[in-house]
């Protein structure tokens, strides 16, 4: 993984080779972090885009709204405003091949039921204290769990909720035509 400045060509142009005729990319991230600014160094023309904060060092939210541009390099560009998530819904097989080496590296705690963090016989401490495992990239995986295991939860929750509204709607409706057949 590498580090983009947009602000400098070199940088940008290592992304050229995805905005090819035919090709269409998407710009998707939080606010401020310069997707517009990345959008003109690729060629979208002239988007607004905010200064970077003194107070902070984070860029301001400019983008408001979804743009589709198309680019001297043939391929188009969506440009998005910034967005706080985004929710995978089921992205385990993913984290599961992303990971194999973490995954592989956790069958050999002691337990089974192994948190990882001060258990006796943890396999992943022990790949991380003598460097086979890097500590930032366990993180990584610690975090991408914890987010889709809160994904699955909301997402099952907002199932649940959708059901009993129908199941409310549909009740009201009938309600209704038993009044009607009753007038």
């Amino acid at each position: 993984m590498a580090t983009i400045d947009a602000r400098q060509a070199a940088d940008s142009d290592v992304l050229k080779a995805w905005c090819g005729p035919g090709q269409t990319a998407a710009l998707l991230g939080s606010s401020g972090v310069g997707k517009s600014t990345l959008a003109n160094a690729l060629g979208a023309g002239s988007l607004a885009v905010g200064e970077i904060r003194d107070k902070d060092g984070k860029g301001r939210h400019t983008t408001t709204s979804r743009s589709l541009h198309l680019l001297p390099s043939g391929g188009v560009l969506v440009d998005n405003p910034g967005m706080r998530e985004l929710q995978l819904p089921a992205c385990d097989d993913g984290i599961t091949d992303l990971f194999e080496d973490v995954i592989r590296i956790a069958t050999d705690c002691r337990f089974r039921n192994c948190s990882h963090e001060d258990d006796a016989g943890c396999a992943v401490t022990a790949a991380i204290e003598s460097g086979m495992l890097d500590r930032r990239r366990f993180a990584s995986f610690q975090k991408l769990n914890a987010e889709q295991a809160h994904n699955s939860r909301s997402l099952a929750d907002r199932r649940d909720r959708d059901r009993k509204t129908g199941r409310m709607f549909k009740s009201v409706i009938a309600g209704k035509r038993r009044l009607r057949d009753d007038l």
